[in-house]
Formats: C-alpha cells, structure tokens, sequence
C-alpha cells in the first residue's frame, strides 16, 4: 500500500487534488485507516489516476471522467473519450477562426475591400432550400449541395446561397442554395427557381471562411458610405470553395449585398 504522499508524487496528482478525487467518489484510495483517517492506496490504482489526470488536462469534467474511469467496457471508455475530443477540436477550430478576425481586424493597415455595384438579371436556378438555424447551415447546406452535385452533374455557373435577414438577426432563417442551370430538375428536394432581379453591392473575400464576416462588415461600411440601403437577402457565389480545394487560401467567395439608392445619395 501506498500513502497518500507516496501516491501523489508516482501518479503527479497532488494530495490536495487525491483528497478532493476522494471525496467526489472519483479515486477512492483502496483503504482508509479508520482511526488516523490516512488514506492509503493500491500499485493498481496508478494507471487510474493517470488516465484521471490526462482527462483533467483536457478539461473533461469530473462527471464525465468518473463515467469513464468507472466503465468496464473499454468500447465505452473510447466511446466517451471521442466524444470530448471532437468538442474540443470544435472549440479549438471556433478559436482558431476568432483569432484569424482578430488578426485582420488588428492589423495597422488592412487591404482594402474592392466593392462594385453590379446589376443581377433574373437567373433559373436548381435549388433546395428550408428554414435553418445559423449554427446548422455549414451542415445543411453540405447535405443540399450533395443533393445538387447528384443531379445537375454540369452546372451553368458556380453556386451560391440566399440567406435571410433573420438568419442573422434571429439566429434561425430561410436559407436557399443553388447552382444555375438550363434545364433545372425536379428531384428530392431539388427544384427549379428563379431567381429575382436585382442591384447588388458585391465583393469577393478571399480565403477561409473563419473571418468572413470581416468582409461583410466592409461592404457594409462601403454601403452606407455611398448612401445605399440593404433591401433583401444576402446573396453568395462561392467562385471556388471547399467542393473546388482542400487549400483555403485559394477560396473565392462572393459577396452580394441587394440595395437601392437613397434619394439624394452619390455614385460609387
């Protein structure tokens, strides 16, 4: 048997730490003398307290790491396991795009936005389209445009997305994409649309998508500077994306404000 000190210098948990595991029934020493209340542990009970402590390294919360050290299935333990890590490289990736907006939004002088003015005509479209909430799109829209790929094999244009102001503004909207074509078919969810006509104020960002919004936020300066108002969806055309390359400096979205002029306001 091991005392706690002993212990804690083998397993590099330290005893406050074995005392807090105890008494959250998480390491439970092997034996507890009755009168001194010292705590006394097993050899067996090192690679425990190992697995406990690389857990806690990677913020597993206690509930879930005593759910995992007290399951005698090892496809459980693995199960469980899988399951924290893909959170955490969500989190890491929702990091990862911060600190890249970040880094634009910070830099001394950052490139400017080319904006221009660019008039839309009525375009028929292959389409699937539903209501969405913001954190789903990224998911929908991959299974819409699966749905696209299978039945337009030879699309007239590169495809793009409608997004609803509420989309947005409310967290949950009406979300259409499309890729354009002759002859649209009807199948699955699949059907053809036509598009409306319409004066957008477009830019192309460049790169991954994980600042995005850096852009929208300066065609949004450009919009009102040149005395325009938005009037409708948002539209994208993603020029070359994910579907074209695994390289995100190479990406080439679209961006398309729909807008009109507000009495009195300037050129562009």
């Amino acid at each position: 048997m091991l005392a706690i000190g002993e212990f804690s210098r083998l397993t590099h948990l330290s005893v406050r730490t074995l005392r807090r595991y105890h008494d959250a029934d998480l390491l439970v020493p092997a034996t507890v003398d009755p009168d001194s209340g010292y705590r006394y542990y097993s050899v067996d009970q090192i690679p425990t307290a190992q697995v406990i402590h690389r857990l806690r390294e990677l913020d597993v919360p206690l509930p879930e790491v005593r759910r995992i050290v007290s399951s005698s299935d090892p496809d459980t333990r693995a199960h469980l396991v899988a399951e924290h890590l893909h959170r955490l490289e969500s989190e890491l990736d929702r990091t990862r795009a911060a600190v890249a907006s970040l880094r634009r939004l910070l830099a001394p002088e950052p490139a400017p936005v080319h904006v221009e003015l660019r008039s839309v005509p009525a375009t028929e479209v292959a389409a699937v389209e539903g209501d969405v909430a913001q954190d789903e799109v990224l998911g929908w829209y991959a299974g819409a445009m699966a749905e696209l790929d299978a039945v337009v094999p030879d699309p007239a244009g590169a495809p793009g997305g409608v997004y609803d102001n509420a989309l947005f503004e409310v967290g949950r909207g009406h979300v259409l994409v499309h890729v354009p074509t002759h002859e649209a078919p009807r199948s699955g969810r699949v059907r053809p649309v036509v598009l409306p006509p319409v004066e957008l104020a477009v830019a192309t960002h460049v790169g991954s998508h994980d600042d995005i919004e850096v852009t929208y936020g300066e065609v949004g300066t450009w919009v009102v500077g040149n005395a325009l108002a938005v009037a409708g969806p948002i539209r994208e055309t993603y020029l070359v994306g994910p579907r074209d390359t695994a390289d995100p400096t190479r990406w080439r979205t679209e961006i398309g404000w729909p807008v009109f002029r507000v009495a009195g306001g300037r050129d562009g």
